[in-house]
């Protein structure tokens, strides 16, 4: 997607303490992927209109801080949504380019987890180079009422239960099916407001 030239008007800031708040968002996503299946919490001064309740297309406070932190030029970013907004800012604030390819994307945001590609759309990474895999942000109407997930694996002492409402059921049927392609595979965050869970790769899953 080539550049096009960004209105002022229209960005949202972005972190008050650029340097602070990314190494506390950095924090908590590493704490949320050592430890899946818990919820974590963003606490970053971000305006009450990326906060707030998003419509369509525009993150809510734990996607658009993972995005502030995680990206830069190096780091193409697919936002399912089309949204020129969201796309300038994240362009102003941390120089990565937009893609509408999602096998080229470094991170992809999902606004609307039924608008989910096929993960096998997304770069795997390869087996010399595993880490150059997607990140996917999906946004969830919740963490609770949704179907039971039991999860398992490094960073789990024995199990541990999510059950997020909005995400279609065939996304833990697809996530299993990458499985045999570890080392390569995809890490996802479930964003909902300003909350967050983590699913590695590592992580297996059973929906109950």
């Amino acid at each position: 997607m080539p550049p096009s030239k960004i209105a002022l008007s229209s960005l949202t800031p972005g972190f008050a303490d650029p340097v602070h708040e990314t190494q506390a968002v950095f924090r908590t996503l590493l704490d949320a992927l050592a430890r899946p299946g818990t919820i974590g919490s963003v606490d970053a001064a971000l305006p009450a209109a990326v906060a707030g309740q998003p419509h369509s297309g525009h993150a809510g406070r734990a996607a658009f801080a993972t995005l502030l932190a995680l990206a830069d030029d190096t780091t193409p970013i697919w936002l399912a949504t089309p949204d020129a907004a969201l796309g300038s800012t994240l362009r102003f604030h941390t120089g990565a380019t937009l893609t509408d390819t999602p096998s080229r994307a470094a991170f992809a945001y999902l606004h609307d987890a039924e608008a989910l590609p096929p993960l096998d759309t997304f770069a795997l990474g390869e087996p010399e180079t595993p880490e150059q895999s997607a990140t996917l942000l999906i946004r969830v109407d919740a963490f609770t009422g949704g179907a039971q997930v039991t999860l398992s694996g490094p960073g789990i002492e024995t199990t541990a239960s999510i059950a997020p409402r909005g995400l279609p059921e065939r996304f833990w049927h697809e996530r299993a099916e990458l499985a045999v392609h570890f080392p390569c595979g995809i890490d996802c965050y479930l964003v909902c407001g300003d909350a967050l869970v983590g699913l590695p790769r590592t992580t297996r899953a059973e929906v109950n």
